[in-house]
């Protein structure tokens, strides 16, 4: 969030500064052959390189604070995290508790818990050098992307990673297994975050069917067989999470699940 907002920051320091600089450098009255639209002589504009490129730098910011949520879901543990809570609270038979609202939120700050030591190296490596004017943005980008590869290389399935690098191959691109592209190595990364979030969730819903077909067999054995068992089965499922007390064990497994 920091570094979020230091972007947002400077985003606008840019914005104002290149106002500033336009209100000063547009002429009153348009020269004899300019086109005026609204006040704006167009023919009077004289873009330089200087102009465009910090133009591109503004539209490049906007884009990365437009396509941060993105972002996180792709190269972090927030796939993983979201996933297993849907399925727990889709186990234990709640539509609408947890709220979406709770669970992402939850998911936001174990991501940010797992990920503080990427996060850290990122801003100390590459995003606070910077905003220092101490590198270039060319140099910026790979300090930057770095502990986010070496993240996801620690976290991908070899099956997944293999299968991208070999779709890649067969287009003659040239795939790295120490330091692999990115457009290989974020899809086969969210590949992986997704089946080993489903393998999570098979094991947190497996106790709560028990407990729904021990409760479907004795309704009907008793002969209610109009009353639907999950509406019995529900307040056992709960007090079953709560006394083995499933948030504490949930989260501190996934947490542990990533290296």
């Amino acid at each position: 969030m920091r570094v979020l907002s230091r972007l947002a920051l400077s985003a606008l320091l840019l914005l104002a500064g290149v106002g500033a600089a336009w209100a000063q450098g547009t002429p009153a009255t348009p020269p004899p052959g300019g086109l005026n639209l609204n006040g704006l002589n167009l023919g009077a504009l004289n873009a330089d390189g200087s102009t465009i490129g910090t133009i591109l730098q503004i539209f490049g910011v906007v884009t990365v604070l437009s396509v941060a949520p993105g972002l996180l879901i792709m190269v972090t543990s927030f796939t993983r995290f979201i996933i297993a809570f849907s399925i727990l609270r889709a186990g234990i038979g709640l539509q609408t508790t947890p709220a979406n609202l709770i669970l992402v939120s939850l998911s936001l700050f174990m991501t940010f818990y797992v990920m503080a030591p990427t996060f850290d190296r990122a801003w100390s490596e590459g995003l606070q050098p910077l905003v220092n004017n101490q590198i270039t943005e060319q140099e910026a980008l790979p300090r930057i992307a770095d502990p986010f590869r070496e993240f996801m290389l620690r976290n991908v399935r070899d099956k997944d990673f293999d299968l991208f690098a070999d779709l890649a191959r067969s287009r003659g691109q040239e795939v790295s297994a120490e330091s692999p592209d990115l457009r290989v190595l974020v899809p086969a990364f969210m590949i992986s975050e997704i089946r080993r979030g489903f393998e999570i969730g098979f094991l947190i819903v497996l106790p709560f069917l028990v407990i729904d077909l021990i409760v479907a067999t004795i309704t009907m054995a008793m002969g209610m067989m109009m009353l639907p068992p999950t509406v019995v089965s529900l307040p056992f499922k709960i007090l079953f999470f709560v006394l083995i007390d499933g948030w504490n064990l949930l989260v501190g497994s996934l947490v542990r699940s990533f290296t």
